[in-house]
């Protein structure tokens, strides 16, 4: 299994250690999880006297952080007064997040009304307080959803524990910024429905949990639940999305340092591996400025930091030192967070050499390479790059441009470059699964009037 694979860190992002199964050998599970590589671990109150236990364990270690809030089984006696003591509690320098707090439907515990003042309540706390929360939703879908609505235009964030929607809900609240996170549930045998979700949820919008000491993984269903489990959750998620463990434990730990501030930013990669293959951060300059790429903001990807000025751009010699031997990888993907045919000639360096050296090269590019080189570089593929994936983003060229941010006129220099590069190299033409584009015209364009692979890329 992966417990302590080459020094893989994680982060549990929901584990409810003041539960009095715990009191015997809290410390123990606490040492148990650090040694299996569980940097740290996020604990969310269910109610005032369990928010205390968390921020109190916060207190006592380090690897150790707190949620505070009422979670719906304990809102029956919800008064609005709570949320001065919440408040107050919030403001503490561990406490990271307001949670868990929701709505529950499958127990009669509390009444429904009382349900939505005390979720309300505490959404608008954590807006004043500029604080996540931590989402519990069971038998409850229909007005989880209306209330991610309802804030939708607004700065919250959250997380949606233990993640019980459709493929659909999740789109949408990945849309909205928030991200998923599932429990040892995508280990049962009979979980399909939880794991057709994950595959289809980009790893950049999953948190990693256990929701200890409930939905204990495989092998050890029966027996209590432990941040050590970790490692079996990411496994699943790995498996599911075709990584390595590494992959998710880097990205699902970012993820946790953007929402929750715990851990750590990355230094500056020149090639970055994910999954079999290693990746060639080329540029983070673009002649476009996709709606849905973060090229402007923190420029991260799967745990990995790509922010790169102009003046930070290496020669070819550097990639190449890190390349080393091509052939160990699946292949090497000139892709960062801008357009690489921008430093067209060092492309076609390191590529000569990954060819020379028995590799496979891939190039993830806008499709404006002419425009911007000022002449057809499509002939100079032939040999070097064995595959091109190119963003078509849509078949409307005005729903293109607003998603680009670029010109209408690109949109048909995008197809042109396509059209012509497949006569020198395999292309691929691409779509973000966006709720706005239509994924099936695009499909049939590509294939039918192209005459080339489709690919839809997961939103992130």
């Amino acid at each position: 299994m992966c417990f302590g694979i080459l020094g893989t860190m994680f982060i549990d992002t929901h584990t409810h250690l003041f539960f009095n199964n715990f009191d015997e050998d809290r410390e123990e599970v606490i040492k148990n999880a650090l040694d299996a590589g569980v940097q740290y671990m996020l604990v969310p109150g269910t109610d005032i006297e369990t928010s205390k236990q968390a921020i109190a364990l916060a207190e006592k270690h380090d690897a150790i952080y707190a949620a505070v809030g009422i979670h719906p089984h304990d809102t029956k006696d919800w008064d609005d007064a709570w949320i001065d003591e919440i408040r107050k509690m919030a403001k503490h320098k561990k406490v990271v997040a307001i949670g868990e707090i929701g709505l529950d439907y499958f127990y009669d515990f509390s009444p429904k009304e009382k349900q939505h003042q005390a979720f309300e309540k505490q959404i608008q706390l954590a807006l004043e307080l500029n604080l996540p929360i931590v989402v519990h939703n069971r038998d409850s879908n229909d007005d989880i959803m209306s209330f991610a609505r309802k804030y939708g235009d607004t700065s919250l964030k959250a997380q949606y524990h233990c993640f019980a929607g459709t493929v659909e809900n999740a789109r949408e609240l990945v849309e909205m910024g928030h991200y998923i996170s599932f429990t040892g549930n995508v280990t049962f045998k009979k979980a399909e429905s939880v794991r057709e979700v994950l595959s289809k949820v980009s790893v950049e919008n999953i948190l990693l949990e256990t929701d200890s000491p409930f939905l204990t993984p495989v092998p050890h269903r029966g027996k209590r639940n432990e941040p050590k489990h970790i490692p079996l959750i990411a496994e699943v998620i790995a498996e599911t999305h075709h990584l390595r463990v590494e992959d998710v434990a880097r990205t699902t730990s970012w993820n946790a340092y953007k929402l929750f501030g715990i851990g750590n930013k990355m230094e500056l990669s020149y090639t970055y591996q994910i999954g079999e293959s290693l990746y060639v951060n080329v540029t983070n300059r673009c002649n476009a400025d996709c709606v849905f790429c973060d090229r402007k903001g923190e420029a991260v990807i799967n745990g990995y930091n790509l922010k790169m000025n102009k003046s930070e751009e290496p020669d070819a010699k550097v990639y190449i030192s890190e390349i080393g031997d091509p052939t160990k990888y699946k292949e090497i993907v000139f892709c960062g967070y801008g357009e690489p045919t921008i430093r067209w000639d060092i492309v076609k360096e390191v590529a000569r050499y990954v060819k020379a050296k028995g590799g496979q090269t891939r190039m993830n590019s806008d499709g404006h390479g002419n425009f911007i080189n000022k002449r057809d570089i499509t002939p100079e593929l032939d040999g070097i790059i064995d595959s091109v994936s190119i963003s078509l983003n849509s078949t409307d060229k005005t729903q293109y441009a607003k998603l680009m941010r670029v010109d209408e006129s690109l949109h048909a220099e995008m197809i042109d470059f396509a059209k012509k590069a497949k006569g020198f190299t395999h292309v691929v033409l691409s779509i973000v699964g966006l709720s706005s584009v239509d994924t099936e015209n695009a499909k049939q364009f590509v294939i039918n009037e192209i005459g080339v692979d489709f690919r839809e890329r997961e939103y992130f």
